[in-house]
């Protein structure tokens, strides 16, 4: 019979947390039960990443998401792989950029959001982009209320390969789930990932 694990209530990134240790003991086929559609995202996007299938269904008071693991090759799809979580294209090259707020530094938070306006252009233009942004915490105001050249900027980033990452419990707590503009919505796990993966870390 297939695991069950009971994810209600529980907070982003703990779904994904709990699904990877399922994974790392040997599981090919379990379900992770949640009460929030970020989770399902998130627990959709790890499945990907570790070359599990998905099923998604509605249960009472949330989803239920089953993952089962596919054959590779031929292989028989019991055998437990270490396949590693996250982008294998980031694992220990590239640059991390953290966004924690919508402003640059300590001091007049305008001349911080203009300075910021400036930083995220000026990154996007460069002759190398980061690997990864993350925005987490007052910084998730920049794709979802930011201006339209912050807005740009951010997408331009994406276009020429750049991996954009945005807290989803960052999201919520300020209730702009349904405000992003650019970026994937993620989670502390999938975005402390990028950041022990890259070469380097740049926080603003």
């Amino acid at each position: 019979m297939a695991k069950t694990i009971d994810a209600f209530g529980q907070a982003c990134p703990l779904p994904v947390i709990l699904a990877k240790k399922a994974a790392d003991a040997g599981e090919t086929e379990f379900t992770v039960r949640v009460d929030n559609e970020t989770a399902v995202q998130n627990l959709k996007r790890f499945a990907a990443d570790r070359g599990f299938l998905v099923e998604e269904n509605n249960v009472e008071g949330g989803f239920s998401i089953a993952l089962k693991k596919q054959a590779e090759n031929g292989k028989n799809a019991d055998k437990k792989t270490e396949t590693p979580a996250g982008n294998p294209s980031f694992a220990g090259c590239g640059t991390s950029v953290f966004i924690g707020k919508e402003y640059v530094g300590a001091g007049d938070e305008a001349l911080g959001a203009q300075l910021m306006k400036m930083f995220l252009y000026t990154l996007s233009q460069g002759d190398d982009v980061p690997s990864s942004v993350l925005f987490m915490n007052g910084g998730v105001k920049l794709p979802t209320l930011g201006e339209e050249q912050v807005i740009t900027s951010i997408q331009t980033l994406i276009e020429r390969g750049c991996e954009v990452l945005v807290c989803g419990a960052c999201l919520n707590f300020y209730g702009l789930q349904e405000k992003l503009k650019a970026g994937t919505v993620s989670n502390m796990y999938e975005i402390v990932l990028r950041m022990q993966t890259a070469a380097k870390v740049i926080s603003v």
